[in-house]
This record gives C-alpha cells, sequence and structure tokens, in this order.
C-alpha cells in the first residue's frame, strides 16, 4: 500500500524527491501518513479535495482484498 501511494503521488508533484509515506498498523486498520512538499500540497489535494478523494479510493479498493481498513492522512 506504501508503494502504490508513494507511485501516484510522485507521478502528480513537482517535486517527487520530498514524498514521504509512513505506514502505522493497528489491529484493525492501517494508517498511512502523506508528506509532500508545502508548494506540492495543492496537487495532491486537487480542487475541492478531488485528486484526493480519487487516491483513497484507489487505496480502499487495494486494501479491500486484504479485508483491513486503510486510511490516508495528508500531513503538512
Amino acid at each position: 500500500m506504501k508503494d502504490l501511494i508513494a507511485t501516484i503521488v510522485r507521478a502528480l508533484v513537482d517535486h517527487p524527491e520530498l514524498v514521504d509515506v509512513k505506514e502505522v498498523e493497528g489491529e484493525q486498520s492501517r494508517i498511512l501518513e502523506l508528506r509532500v512538499a508545502k508548494e506540492d500540497m495543492g496537487k495532491v489535494i486537487g480542487k475541492q479535495g478531488r485528486t484526493a478523494h480519487a487516491i483513497r479510493t484507489i487505496l480502499n479498493a487495494a486494501s479491500a482484498k486484504m479485508e483491513k481498513r486503510t486510511v490516508l492522512e495528508i500531513l503538512e
């Protein structure tokens, strides 16, 4: 999951070397913390959050096979 999100986000931003994804495991869920450069934050979120929503949709579809809920947090 971590590699999937990193690959998608690196394709969107101007500074792909600053993309950082950390994974925090829980009992029933997994949290992915995404950090990007400040000037790339708008590209990751998108207009009215559409890009972030699309990334989360892909993440949910991929995590359904693993039968574990995955949450994406976009941090500053």
